[in-house]
Protein backbone atom coordinates (compact mmCIF):
# COMPACT_ATOMS: atom_id res chain seq x y z
CA UNK A 1 0.00 0.00 0.00
CA UNK A 2 1.16 3.53 -0.76
CA UNK A 3 2.38 5.38 2.33
CA UNK A 4 -0.45 7.30 3.96
CA UNK A 5 1.75 10.34 4.67
CA UNK A 6 4.17 12.20 2.37
CA UNK A 7 7.88 12.34 2.98
CA UNK A 8 9.62 15.68 3.61
CA UNK A 9 11.35 17.58 2.21
CA UNK A 10 10.80 17.18 -1.56
CA UNK A 11 13.85 17.29 -3.77
CA UNK A 12 14.41 19.16 -7.02
CA UNK A 13 12.13 21.43 -8.99
CA UNK A 14 8.36 21.55 -8.40
CA UNK A 15 6.41 18.87 -10.21
CA UNK A 16 4.20 21.50 -11.83
CA UNK A 17 7.22 22.73 -13.81
CA UNK A 18 8.41 19.32 -15.00
CA UNK A 19 7.56 18.44 -18.63
CA UNK A 20 6.82 14.77 -17.91
CA UNK A 21 4.40 15.61 -15.10
CA UNK A 22 2.72 18.27 -17.21
CA UNK A 23 2.31 15.82 -20.09
CA UNK A 24 0.88 13.26 -17.67
CA UNK A 25 -1.66 15.80 -16.43
CA UNK A 26 -2.68 16.68 -19.98
CA UNK A 27 -3.05 12.99 -20.81
CA UNK A 28 -5.24 12.47 -17.75
CA UNK A 29 -7.43 15.41 -18.73
CA UNK A 30 -7.80 14.08 -22.26
CA UNK A 31 -8.73 10.68 -20.87
CA UNK A 32 -11.53 12.27 -18.87
CA UNK A 33 -12.75 14.17 -21.91
CA UNK A 34 -12.69 10.94 -23.94
CA UNK A 35 -14.72 9.05 -21.32
CA UNK A 36 -17.53 11.61 -21.15
CA UNK A 37 -17.52 13.32 -24.55
CA UNK A 38 -18.62 10.40 -26.70
CA UNK A 39 -21.04 8.66 -24.32
CA UNK A 40 -22.96 11.32 -22.43
CA UNK A 41 -25.31 12.99 -24.91
CA UNK A 42 -28.93 12.03 -24.41
CA UNK A 43 -30.75 12.46 -27.75
CA UNK A 44 -33.89 13.44 -25.82
CA UNK A 45 -32.00 16.33 -24.18
CA UNK A 46 -29.43 16.74 -21.47
CA UNK A 47 -26.86 14.14 -20.56
CA UNK A 48 -26.88 10.50 -19.51
CA UNK A 49 -25.64 9.22 -16.19
CA UNK A 50 -22.87 6.69 -16.86
CA UNK A 51 -21.91 3.50 -15.09
CA UNK A 52 -18.33 2.49 -14.40
CA UNK A 53 -17.72 1.30 -17.96
CA UNK A 54 -19.38 4.33 -19.55
CA UNK A 55 -22.77 2.80 -20.32
CA UNK A 56 -26.05 4.55 -19.37
CA UNK A 57 -27.12 3.88 -15.80
CA UNK A 58 -30.83 4.52 -16.36
CA UNK A 59 -31.43 4.46 -20.10
CA UNK A 60 -35.22 3.92 -19.84
CA UNK A 61 -36.13 7.34 -18.41
CA UNK A 62 -32.99 9.05 -17.12
CA UNK A 63 -33.20 11.86 -14.60
CA UNK A 64 -31.20 14.93 -15.57
CA UNK A 65 -30.15 17.08 -12.61
CA UNK A 66 -29.23 20.66 -13.26
CA UNK A 67 -25.79 20.55 -11.65
CA UNK A 68 -24.80 17.70 -13.97
CA UNK A 69 -26.04 19.52 -17.07
CA UNK A 70 -24.31 22.76 -16.17
CA UNK A 71 -21.02 21.14 -15.16
CA UNK A 72 -20.85 19.43 -18.55
CA UNK A 73 -21.27 22.82 -20.24
CA UNK A 74 -18.56 24.36 -18.07
CA UNK A 75 -16.07 21.53 -18.58
CA UNK A 76 -16.56 21.22 -22.31
CA UNK A 77 -16.29 24.98 -22.71
CA UNK A 78 -12.86 24.48 -21.16
CA UNK A 79 -12.25 21.70 -23.68
CA UNK A 80 -13.22 24.00 -26.52
CA UNK A 81 -10.81 26.65 -25.27
CA UNK A 82 -8.06 24.03 -25.17
CA UNK A 83 -8.76 23.14 -28.79
CA UNK A 84 -10.41 19.73 -28.42
CA UNK A 85 -12.55 19.04 -31.51
CA UNK A 86 -16.23 18.39 -30.83
CA UNK A 87 -16.46 20.05 -27.42
CA UNK A 88 -18.64 22.76 -28.93
CA UNK A 89 -21.28 20.11 -29.61
CA UNK A 90 -21.48 19.29 -25.89
CA UNK A 91 -21.67 22.97 -24.95
CA UNK A 92 -24.45 23.60 -27.45
CA UNK A 93 -26.42 20.52 -26.37
CA UNK A 94 -26.19 21.52 -22.72
CA UNK A 95 -27.02 25.18 -23.19
CA UNK A 96 -30.10 24.32 -25.25
CA UNK A 97 -31.32 21.99 -22.50
CA UNK A 98 -30.70 24.56 -19.77
CA UNK A 99 -32.61 27.26 -21.63
CA UNK A 100 -35.41 25.18 -23.14
CA UNK A 101 -36.00 22.55 -20.44
CA UNK A 102 -34.54 23.44 -17.04
CA UNK A 103 -35.78 27.04 -17.32
CA UNK A 104 -39.25 27.58 -15.89
CA UNK A 105 -40.99 29.81 -18.43
CA UNK A 106 -43.98 30.40 -16.14
CA UNK A 107 -42.42 31.30 -12.80
CA UNK A 108 -38.83 31.99 -13.77
CA UNK A 109 -35.72 30.26 -12.52
CA UNK A 110 -34.42 26.77 -13.21
CA UNK A 111 -35.87 23.52 -11.90
CA UNK A 112 -33.64 20.99 -10.20
CA UNK A 113 -34.28 17.84 -12.27
CA UNK A 114 -36.17 16.52 -15.28
CA UNK A 115 -36.97 13.23 -16.95
CA UNK A 116 -38.57 12.54 -20.32
CA UNK A 117 -41.99 13.52 -18.97
CA UNK A 118 -40.93 16.92 -17.61
CA UNK A 119 -39.84 18.17 -14.18
CA UNK A 120 -39.06 15.41 -11.68
CA UNK A 121 -38.09 17.84 -8.92
CA UNK A 122 -39.35 21.34 -9.72
CA UNK A 123 -37.79 23.11 -6.74
CA UNK A 124 -35.53 26.11 -7.25
CA UNK A 125 -32.20 25.48 -5.52
CA UNK A 126 -29.41 28.00 -4.93
CA UNK A 127 -26.88 25.23 -5.62
CA UNK A 128 -28.36 24.62 -9.06
CA UNK A 129 -28.60 28.31 -9.92
CA UNK A 130 -24.95 28.78 -8.96
CA UNK A 131 -24.00 26.25 -11.60
CA UNK A 132 -26.29 27.86 -14.18
CA UNK A 133 -24.30 31.06 -13.62
CA UNK A 134 -21.03 29.13 -14.00
CA UNK A 135 -22.18 27.42 -17.20
CA UNK A 136 -23.41 30.68 -18.73
CA UNK A 137 -20.16 32.44 -17.84
CA UNK A 138 -18.04 29.69 -19.39
CA UNK A 139 -20.29 29.55 -22.45
CA UNK A 140 -19.89 33.30 -22.87
CA UNK A 141 -16.11 32.94 -22.99
CA UNK A 142 -16.43 30.53 -25.94
CA UNK A 143 -19.01 32.76 -27.64
CA UNK A 144 -22.11 30.57 -27.39
CA UNK A 145 -25.17 32.40 -28.76
CA UNK A 146 -27.34 31.62 -25.71
CA UNK A 147 -24.75 32.63 -23.14
CA UNK A 148 -25.69 36.29 -22.72
CA UNK A 149 -29.38 35.43 -22.46
CA UNK A 150 -28.85 32.79 -19.79
CA UNK A 151 -26.31 34.94 -17.93
CA UNK A 152 -28.66 37.91 -17.79
CA UNK A 153 -31.59 35.74 -16.75
CA UNK A 154 -29.89 33.79 -13.97
CA UNK A 155 -28.21 36.93 -12.64
CA UNK A 156 -31.63 38.56 -12.33
CA UNK A 157 -33.11 35.48 -10.66
CA UNK A 158 -30.28 35.31 -8.14
CA UNK A 159 -30.69 38.99 -7.33
CA UNK A 160 -34.50 38.96 -7.03
CA UNK A 161 -35.10 35.66 -5.26
CA UNK A 162 -31.94 34.32 -3.63
CA UNK A 163 -29.62 37.14 -2.60
CA UNK A 164 -30.05 38.41 0.97
CA UNK A 165 -28.09 41.62 1.13
CA UNK A 166 -28.47 41.87 4.90
CA UNK A 167 -26.20 38.85 5.29
CA UNK A 168 -24.20 38.92 2.06
CA UNK A 169 -25.21 35.42 0.95
CA UNK A 170 -28.05 33.55 -0.74
CA UNK A 171 -31.09 31.75 0.62
CA UNK A 172 -31.28 28.06 -0.16
CA UNK A 173 -34.49 26.73 -1.68
CA UNK A 174 -37.92 27.61 -2.98
CA UNK A 175 -40.92 25.85 -4.44
CA UNK A 176 -41.58 26.26 -8.13
CA UNK A 177 -43.73 29.35 -7.49
CA UNK A 178 -41.00 30.86 -5.21
CA UNK A 179 -42.67 30.01 -1.94
CA UNK A 180 -39.82 29.50 0.58
CA UNK A 181 -39.42 25.83 1.47
CA UNK A 182 -37.41 26.17 4.68
CA UNK A 183 -35.42 28.50 6.87
CA UNK A 184 -32.27 26.51 6.13
CA UNK A 185 -29.15 28.30 4.93
CA UNK A 186 -26.19 26.36 3.59
CA UNK A 187 -22.55 27.09 2.90
CA UNK A 188 -22.22 24.61 0.01
CA UNK A 189 -24.47 26.52 -2.36
CA UNK A 190 -22.79 29.77 -1.38
CA UNK A 191 -19.33 28.29 -1.91
CA UNK A 192 -20.20 27.21 -5.44
CA UNK A 193 -21.84 30.55 -6.06
CA UNK A 194 -18.54 32.18 -5.09
CA UNK A 195 -16.83 30.14 -7.82
CA UNK A 196 -19.53 31.10 -10.33
CA UNK A 197 -19.49 34.79 -9.37
CA UNK A 198 -15.75 34.93 -10.02
CA UNK A 199 -16.26 33.31 -13.43
CA UNK A 200 -19.03 35.79 -14.22
CA UNK A 201 -16.78 38.69 -13.24
CA UNK A 202 -14.03 37.37 -15.49
CA UNK A 203 -16.45 36.91 -18.39
CA UNK A 204 -18.13 40.32 -18.07
CA UNK A 205 -15.81 42.58 -16.03
CA UNK A 206 -18.89 43.51 -13.98
CA UNK A 207 -17.50 44.25 -10.51
CA UNK A 208 -20.81 43.55 -8.78
CA UNK A 209 -20.22 39.83 -9.24
CA UNK A 210 -16.88 40.02 -7.48
CA UNK A 211 -18.31 42.14 -4.67
CA UNK A 212 -20.87 39.42 -3.91
CA UNK A 213 -18.18 36.73 -3.97
CA UNK A 214 -16.11 38.67 -1.47
CA UNK A 215 -19.09 39.13 0.85
CA UNK A 216 -19.89 35.41 0.81
CA UNK A 217 -16.27 34.54 1.57
CA UNK A 218 -16.20 37.04 4.43
CA UNK A 219 -19.31 35.47 5.95
CA UNK A 220 -18.52 31.78 5.51
CA UNK A 221 -14.76 31.87 6.10
CA UNK A 222 -13.80 35.24 7.59
CA UNK A 223 -16.56 35.12 10.19
CA UNK A 224 -17.59 31.51 10.75
CA UNK A 225 -14.67 29.25 9.80
CA UNK A 226 -12.10 31.55 11.40
CA UNK A 227 -14.03 31.26 14.64
CA UNK A 228 -14.10 27.46 14.40
CA UNK A 229 -10.35 26.86 14.02
CA UNK A 230 -10.81 26.97 10.24
CA UNK A 231 -13.32 24.18 10.11
CA UNK A 232 -16.01 25.15 7.61
CA UNK A 233 -19.49 24.91 9.06
CA UNK A 234 -22.09 23.60 6.63
CA UNK A 235 -25.51 24.34 8.07
CA UNK A 236 -27.10 27.52 9.38
CA UNK A 237 -30.38 29.02 10.52
CA UNK A 238 -32.04 31.77 8.50
CA UNK A 239 -30.12 34.47 10.38
CA UNK A 240 -26.81 32.74 9.60
CA UNK A 241 -26.26 31.45 13.10
CA UNK A 242 -24.67 28.02 13.18
CA UNK A 243 -26.89 24.94 13.36
CA UNK A 244 -24.59 22.27 14.83
CA UNK A 245 -27.34 19.67 15.11
CA UNK A 246 -28.63 19.76 11.54
CA UNK A 247 -29.02 16.36 9.91
CA UNK A 248 -29.96 16.31 6.26
CA UNK A 249 -29.30 14.22 3.17
CA UNK A 250 -26.06 12.26 3.53
CA UNK A 251 -24.78 13.36 0.13
CA UNK A 252 -25.66 17.04 -0.16
CA UNK A 253 -26.31 18.05 3.45
CA UNK A 254 -24.45 15.64 5.73
CA UNK A 255 -24.21 16.15 9.46
CA UNK A 256 -21.09 17.78 10.85
CA UNK A 257 -18.28 19.14 8.71
CA UNK A 258 -16.90 18.15 5.32
CA UNK A 259 -13.11 18.50 4.94
CA UNK A 260 -13.42 18.50 1.16
CA UNK A 261 -15.14 21.85 1.37
CA UNK A 262 -12.32 23.27 3.48
CA UNK A 263 -10.02 22.33 0.60
CA UNK A 264 -12.32 23.82 -2.01
CA UNK A 265 -12.41 27.08 -0.10
CA UNK A 266 -8.61 27.05 0.24
CA UNK A 267 -8.33 27.33 -3.54
CA UNK A 268 -11.25 29.69 -4.04
CA UNK A 269 -9.92 32.15 -1.45
CA UNK A 270 -6.57 32.48 -3.21
CA UNK A 271 -8.30 32.91 -6.55
CA UNK A 272 -10.57 35.56 -5.04
CA UNK A 273 -7.59 37.28 -3.43
CA UNK A 274 -5.82 37.56 -6.80
CA UNK A 275 -8.93 38.71 -8.67
CA UNK A 276 -9.62 41.30 -5.98
CA UNK A 277 -6.18 42.89 -6.49
CA UNK A 278 -4.96 41.33 -3.23
CA UNK A 279 -6.99 43.77 -1.16
CA UNK A 280 -8.17 41.21 1.38
CA UNK A 281 -4.99 40.38 3.25
CA UNK A 282 -6.74 37.82 5.49
CA UNK A 283 -7.41 35.43 2.60
CA UNK A 284 -3.94 33.86 2.06
CA UNK A 285 -3.58 32.97 5.74
CA UNK A 286 -7.10 31.58 5.79
CA UNK A 287 -6.28 29.47 2.75
CA UNK A 288 -3.18 28.07 4.42
CA UNK A 289 -5.08 27.25 7.59
CA UNK A 290 -7.98 25.60 5.75
CA UNK A 291 -5.55 23.34 3.90
CA UNK A 292 -3.61 22.56 7.06
CA UNK A 293 -6.71 21.74 9.07
CA UNK A 294 -8.17 19.54 6.34
CA UNK A 295 -4.96 17.51 6.31
CA UNK A 296 -4.60 17.38 10.10
CA UNK A 297 -8.20 16.48 10.82
CA UNK A 298 -9.65 14.95 7.66
CA UNK A 299 -6.85 12.79 6.21
CA UNK A 300 -6.79 9.12 7.20
CA UNK A 301 -3.24 8.78 8.50
CA UNK A 302 -3.38 4.99 8.49
CA UNK A 303 -4.76 4.23 5.03
CA UNK A 304 -4.82 7.56 3.22
CA UNK A 305 -7.71 9.49 1.71
CA UNK A 306 -10.02 12.11 3.19
CA UNK A 307 -12.90 10.97 5.37
CA UNK A 308 -16.10 12.36 3.91
CA UNK A 309 -17.46 13.93 7.11
CA UNK A 310 -16.40 14.64 10.70
CA UNK A 311 -18.38 15.40 13.83
CA UNK A 312 -17.75 18.48 15.93
CA UNK A 313 -15.09 16.59 17.92
CA UNK A 314 -13.27 15.92 14.62
CA UNK A 315 -14.11 12.21 14.63
CA UNK A 316 -15.00 10.59 11.30
CA UNK A 317 -18.74 10.07 10.80
CA UNK A 318 -18.97 9.03 7.16
CA UNK A 319 -15.72 7.19 6.67
CA UNK A 320 -15.92 6.76 2.89
CA UNK A 321 -13.21 8.37 0.77
CA UNK A 322 -14.82 10.25 -2.12
CA UNK A 323 -13.00 11.35 -5.25
CA UNK A 324 -13.87 15.01 -5.15
CA UNK A 325 -12.09 15.99 -1.87
CA UNK A 326 -8.84 14.60 -3.24
CA UNK A 327 -9.39 16.44 -6.52
CA UNK A 328 -10.08 19.68 -4.66
CA UNK A 329 -7.04 19.10 -2.45
CA UNK A 330 -4.87 18.89 -5.57
CA UNK A 331 -6.26 22.20 -6.84
CA UNK A 332 -5.73 23.82 -3.44
CA UNK A 333 -2.18 22.48 -3.16
CA UNK A 334 -1.39 23.76 -6.64
CA UNK A 335 -2.60 27.27 -5.75
CA UNK A 336 -0.68 27.18 -2.48
CA UNK A 337 2.48 26.01 -4.25
CA UNK A 338 2.20 29.10 -6.44
CA UNK A 339 1.23 31.68 -3.83
CA UNK A 340 2.80 30.22 -0.69
CA UNK A 341 5.56 27.85 -1.88
CA UNK A 342 6.82 25.50 0.81
CA UNK A 343 8.10 21.92 1.11
CA UNK A 344 4.85 20.99 2.88
CA UNK A 345 2.63 22.15 0.04
CA UNK A 346 4.84 20.61 -2.62
CA UNK A 347 5.02 17.29 -0.75
CA UNK A 348 1.26 17.13 -0.38
CA UNK A 349 0.74 18.06 -4.02
CA UNK A 350 2.86 15.06 -5.02
CA UNK A 351 1.36 12.76 -2.41
CA UNK A 352 -2.21 13.58 -3.41
CA UNK A 353 -1.51 12.76 -7.02
CA UNK A 354 0.12 9.53 -5.91
CA UNK A 355 -3.00 8.61 -3.95
CA UNK A 356 -5.25 9.47 -6.90
CA UNK A 357 -3.11 7.47 -9.34
CA UNK A 358 -3.09 4.38 -7.12
CA UNK A 359 -6.66 4.44 -5.82
CA UNK A 360 -9.00 6.85 -7.60
CA UNK A 361 -8.13 6.79 -11.29
CA UNK A 362 -9.89 3.86 -12.97
CA UNK A 363 -7.13 2.46 -15.15
CA UNK A 364 -9.43 -0.21 -16.59
CA UNK A 365 -12.38 1.83 -17.88
CA UNK A 366 -11.29 5.46 -17.55
CA UNK A 367 -12.53 8.24 -15.31
CA UNK A 368 -12.19 8.20 -11.53
CA UNK A 369 -13.82 5.92 -8.96
CA UNK A 370 -16.24 8.26 -7.20
CA UNK A 371 -16.19 6.48 -3.87
CA UNK A 372 -13.85 4.23 -1.91
CA UNK A 373 -14.56 2.37 1.29
CA UNK A 374 -12.54 3.21 4.38
CA UNK A 375 -10.03 0.54 3.34
CA UNK A 376 -9.82 2.03 -0.19
CA UNK A 377 -11.93 -0.44 -2.15
CA UNK A 378 -14.32 0.88 -4.84
CA UNK A 379 -17.74 1.34 -3.23
CA UNK A 380 -21.19 2.71 -4.06
CA UNK A 381 -23.07 3.77 -0.94
CA UNK A 382 -23.45 7.42 -2.01
CA UNK A 383 -22.54 7.46 -5.69
CA UNK A 384 -23.24 5.09 -8.56
CA UNK A 385 -21.23 4.90 -11.74
CA UNK A 386 -19.11 7.90 -12.80
CA UNK A 387 -21.06 10.98 -11.66
CA UNK A 388 -19.38 13.74 -13.66
CA UNK A 389 -16.16 15.16 -15.06
CA UNK A 390 -16.01 18.44 -13.15
CA UNK A 391 -13.82 17.86 -10.06
CA UNK A 392 -11.29 15.49 -11.63
CA UNK A 393 -10.87 17.55 -14.80
CA UNK A 394 -10.12 20.73 -12.87
CA UNK A 395 -7.60 18.85 -10.72
CA UNK A 396 -5.76 17.82 -13.89
CA UNK A 397 -5.84 21.24 -15.55
CA UNK A 398 -5.36 23.74 -12.71
CA UNK A 399 -1.65 22.87 -12.24
CA UNK A 400 -0.97 23.41 -15.95
CA UNK A 401 -1.85 27.11 -15.92
CA UNK A 402 -1.01 30.18 -13.83
CA UNK A 403 -3.02 30.21 -10.59
CA UNK A 404 -4.50 33.63 -11.25
CA UNK A 405 -8.14 32.91 -12.07
CA UNK A 406 -10.68 30.46 -13.40
CA UNK A 407 -9.53 27.99 -16.03
CA UNK A 408 -11.60 29.78 -18.66
CA UNK A 409 -9.69 32.96 -17.89
CA UNK A 410 -6.15 31.60 -17.79
CA UNK A 411 -6.59 29.42 -20.88
CA UNK A 412 -7.73 32.39 -22.94
CA UNK A 413 -4.56 34.22 -21.92
CA UNK A 414 -2.68 31.96 -24.31
CA UNK A 415 -0.64 29.75 -22.00
CA UNK A 416 0.31 26.38 -23.48
CA UNK A 417 -0.87 23.58 -21.16
CA UNK A 418 2.02 21.16 -21.77
CA UNK A 419 5.03 23.47 -22.01
CA UNK A 420 7.36 23.29 -19.04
Amino acid sequence: MQNAQPSLPPLGSPWRSRPVHRQWLADQANGLFDFFQYRSINPAGGFLNLDRSGQPLDAANPVRQIHSTTRMVHCFAIGALLGRPGCDVIVDHGMEFIWNSHRDTRHGGYVWSLDDDGPRDDTKQAYGHAFVLLAASSAKVVGHPLADRVLEDVTDILKRHFWEDRYGAVAEEFARDWTPLSQYRGQNSNMHLTEALMAAFEATEDRSYLDKAERIASLIIGRHAAGLEYRVAEHFHSDWTLDRDYRGHDMFRPYGTTPGHWLEWARLLLQLWVLGDKRHDWMPEASRMLFKQSINRGWDRERGGFFYTLDWDNRPVQRQKLWWPCAEAIGAASFLCEHDPSPVHESWYRHLWGFAAHHLIDHEYGGWHPELSEDLRPAGTLFKGKPDIYHALQACLIPLFPETGSLTRVITQGNHPVAG
